[in-house]
């Protein structure tokens, strides 16, 4: 793995596909998504501009998910 490849894996998930090609972030959630049955989603929200969206919702969740954790973490009462 080289230097690049590990810093970008610190963002975002990152799927190797049978063909080699990575896909990383919303993509590769999107991959995620079709090949656990959820085909008729992901190949609705892969369209652009949906893409864009599901792409940005990633970023968005990504910077913050330090503090989405403490929110909706396990110790959370109530």
């Amino acid at each position: 793995m080289t230097d690049a490849l590990a810093a970008s894996c610190e963002r975002a998930v990152h799927i190797i596909l049978p063909d080699g090609e990575i896909v990383s972030a919303g993509r590769a959630s999107l991959y995620a998504l079709d090949q656990v049955g959820w085909h008729a989603l992901a190949a609705v929200l892969r369209r652009r501009p949906l893409v864009w969206l599901v792409e940005a919702g990633y970023r968005l969740v990504a910077r913050h998910r330090g503090l989405l954790s403490r929110v909706l973490g396990p110790g959370r009462s109530g």
